[in-house]
């Protein structure tokens, strides 16, 4: 599979995930049709568990640039777009507008209509604040 495939296989483990399920071997092969070692299932890995795994961390980093709204009021499938962004933009070496790009393209394809615009004001926010961090 390729990335923008893994991405979006990803996320549906982090929603998953986040509506109380494990997003484990089950789930990736019962409900994705992704067989163990498939090509390109480390990059889904590497975010869906890194999203596990700091979730909390995440959620206070986009907290800021929710701008009027909470964490318990944005959908469970914008929240799970958003925490696969968020975490590909802090913790690996993709440039952010391709991480920015794709996470809209998620919204627009599994989310509602003005999805893609809030989450690209919250990770367009979040990727200026990381840069500001570095300089």
């Amino acid at each position: 599979m390729d990335r923008k495939t893994a991405r979006a296989q990803a996320m549906k483990l982090i929603y998953e995930w986040e509506m109380g399920g494990d997003g484990g071997e089950e789930t990736k092969l019962g409900l994705l049709e992704i067989a163990p070692n498939e090509g390109g299932s480390d990059f889904m890995n590497t975010l869906s568990e890194g999203v596990q795994a700091n979730a909390d961390a995440l959620d206070e980093r986009l907290k800021p640039f929710l701008r009027g709204w909470t964490l318990e009021r944005v959908t469970r499938v914008d929240l799970a777009i958003l925490r696969l962004a968020a975490y590909e933009l802090i913790h690996t070496a993709t440039p952010e507008g391709i991480v920015i790009n794709e996470a809209v393209e998620l919204a627009n394809q599994y989310s509602t209509e003005k999805a893609g615009a809030f989450i690209n004001g919250v990770l367009g926010s979040l990727a200026r604040s990381l840069r500001e961090q570095e300089e």
